[in-house]
């Protein structure tokens, strides 16, 4: 499939993929700003985002891009948090970000440059502790990306956010993304991609595997052309999940491997890359509240790759229906993972153990730990939470010696 280019200058027209990845990046990122600017004790956050297809700024409909969404969440984030701090008597925040921006096309750096040069002059004026520093690149991002990260590293930077809104997937190197979970402290990428480039390039990496993996669709060794008839399956999405996730799980901790939903052939695929599991947690998190933007197909429980999909394989919207069907699943599969630590675990290490295999909003989670009957959070000083909105990291999720199911390698044992 041949990629498209934007045309900025004549202004790009903002297609319904797009438009679903830029509310799910507006929410995540106000929502991740609200999670590392809570403590009272706080009185500055350091942060750099990078843009590597940063494109004009705006879409011919008027719509912003991504660089102005960032923008644009820091500052409404700096004038909540403050007014919210003064109200209750905190010290005032201050907000320091780095902005890089790249993108390969002249015109549409230079037009990106007229747009945010204003933004910038009104928050030195409206919102004087967001403090923007802008550097922009004009170049493949594969030739940008070290001075790029000689930047962020000689500013000290230490949470830090790519966002690589790119076609195909030649534009961005595997190792890259490695590297910069690696080499950042937190790191968190959102990364767009075409299938078929993914696809047509593992064929030439790794042919008889994934020829493996396709045949089950009826298609030949070299039938990637033939996709079209089959990106509408939902044991497609199924296996193309799958596929994802093993190109790419190996790059960071946390790897959501979800497809932009498109029931008409799933295409477009937004992965998230995180190295801690309280990042995809909220991730999510803000999934379920953007319902069928992104789809999984699979378990909805733990272990959402771990299923036959001639039985219990089921397309997952993160709407109610799903939400329900996720519930059922955790009821067993939540006290069937303690067992496998013992009968008892820390929350924050039983967080760790499920959410690279989980599409669950954490209330889900949380109630279905409360409602179990099999088990039990005790508190840090013994105490046993009844309530989900409580729990804590620090707590300990236990089975109860009363239970209605057996855990010893798979023998009938009695209850007690």
């Amino acid at each position: 499939m041949v990629e498209k280019s934007y045309a900025w200058k004549e202004g790009a027209e903002l297609e319904e993929h797009s438009r679903r990845k830029h509310k799910i990046v507006r929410q995540y990122f106000a929502r991740y700003l609200a999670v590392r600017c809570q403590l009272p004790q706080q009185s500055r956050f350091r942060i750099a985002i990078v843009d590597g297809f940063c494109g004009a700024g705006t879409y011919q409909c008027g719509a912003p891009g991504s660089p102005l969404i960032f923008i644009e969440e820091l500052r409404l984030a700096t004038e909540v948090f403050n007014v919210k701090r003064a109200s209750e008597g905190m010290s005032p925040l201050d907000i320091e970000c780095l902005l890089i921006f790249n993108d390969f096309d002249p015109d549409a750096v230079e037009i990106l440059k007229g747009r945010v040069a204003p933004l910038i002059a009104a928050t030195k004026e409206t919102t004087p502790r967001l403090h923007l520093k802008v550097e922009c690149f004009n170049t493949k991002f594969e030739a940008a990306y070290p001075s790029i990260k000689q930047l962020i590293e000689r500013g000290g930077y230490r949470n830090v956010i790519f966002n690589l809104d790119q076609c195909g997937t030649s534009h961005v190197e595997h190792q890259t993304i490695v590297d910069i979970c690696k080499s950042f402290t937190s790191a968190e990428i959102f990364y767009t991609f075409m299938i078929t480039s993914l696809l047509a390039f593992l064929q030439k990496k790794d042919r008889a595997r994934l020829s493996k993996q396709m045949r089950p669709f009826g298609l030949a060794e070299d039938g990637l052309a033939d996709l079209d008839g089959v990106m509408n399956n939902k044991e497609w999405l199924g296996a193309a999940e799958r596929i994802v996730f093993d190109a790419f799980n190996r790059c960071a901790d946390y790897v959501s491997p979800f497809s932009i939903n498109n029931p008409d052939g799933w295409r477009y695929w937004f992965i998230h890359f995180a190295n801690n599991y309280r990042a995809r947690q909220e991730y999510n998190n803000v999934l379920h509240d953007n319902a069928t933007t992104q789809a999984h197909f699979g378990r909805s429980g733990l272990n959402m790759l771990a299923y036959d999909p001639s039985h219990d394989g089921a397309l997952y919207l993160f709407d109610p229906p799903g939400r329900e069907d996720a519930k059922q699943q955790l009821h067993e599969d939540i006290p069937r993972l303690v067992t496998n630590f013992g009968d008892a675990v820390p929350i924050g290490e039983f967080y760790s153990s499920i959410y690279n295999a989980t599409p669950a909003h954490t209330d889900d989670v949380h109630a279905v730990m409360i409602d179990n009957p099999d088990l039990q959070i005790v508190t840090e000083q013994g105490g046993e939470r009844r309530r989900s909105n409580t729990i804590r990291p620090t707590d300990i999720l236990r089975v109860k010696r009363q239970r209605s199911f057996p855990i010893f390698f798979g023998s009938e044992q009695k209850r007690g």
